[in-house]
């Protein structure tokens, strides 16, 4: 049996945390290792505890969730994954929490199957890219922040600013084979692995083998970047 997702919960509310722990401990396959009330807490907690996923708040005292997450994600000593979990469904949240590397965005009022579905997600190392928040502002996102290719795509900051991008995107890395490029496609769709696996007629593990090429070359974190990089190139 594979060992249990270990999870930090970070929030400033109690109660929000005591319900979250509820939830995911009823699950044979989640442990809730800690607690965290700020974002200070949550690296030292990060830090100390080595939990898989950090459920996490975005407005605490002390230090935001988002500059939190920055920090977390920074830190070579830790390879927790982090889902925001928030109140607010605001596009510059979702944007910055992408930015700062979370794997996932999940609103508070989420049912609890979703909850413990981010959580089995973001520790199977998949992104959290729920139609209702994430599809709708995914290629603006895209179309705003830095290009991680930026050199080779000519992209330049001025003043500490990138940029945008003017169309026509650049191109796809010629090193992706034109399966990887399907895969990528597909995942920019918000597709899961299984659903992939069914539309191109090949099994999952096939499809998690093409994942992991297609995030190794493009030199991305997780699926979220590398879905942020397909629309920035206009694949989707």
């Amino acid at each position: 049996m594979n060992d249990p997702v270990r999870v930090l919960l970070v929030d400033d509310h109690a109660v929000m945390r005591a319900g979250f722990r509820m939830i995911l401990e009823a699950q044979t396959d989640i442990t809730v290792v800690g607690e965290a009330s700020t974002g200070a807490e949550a690296m030292t907690a990060a830090s100390a505890l080595h939990p898989d996923v950090i459920c996490m708040d975005v407005q605490m005292p002390d230090m935001d969730g988002l500059e939190a997450t920055r920090r977390i994600v920074a830190d070579p000593s830790t390879d927790a994954v982090v889902v925001i979990v928030t109140t607010f469904d605001r596009d510059d949240y979702l944007f910055q929490a992408l930015h700062a590397g979370a794997s996932g965005f999940l609103l508070k009022n989420a049912g609890p199957e979703e909850l413990i579905t981010a959580v089995r997600v973001a520790a199977a190392g998949e992104a959290l890219l729920a139609p209702a928040v994430t599809r709708r502002v995914i290629a603006k996102f895209a179309s705003s922040t830095p290009d991680p290719h930026a050199a080779a795509s000519g992209t330049e900051a001025v003043g500490g600013e990138p940029t945008r991008l003017a169309a026509p995107r650049a191109p796809l890395p010629v090193e992706l084979t034109e399966r990887e490029t399907e895969v990528l496609r597909l995942l920019a769709e918000a597709h899961s692995n299984a659903e992939i696996a069914s539309a191109l007629y090949i099994g999952e593990a096939t499809v998690k083998t093409h994942v992991s090429n297609v995030l190794q070359k493009l030199g991305a974190r997780d699926r979220v970047a590398a879905v942020v990089y397909a629309h920035r190139h206009g694949l989707t």
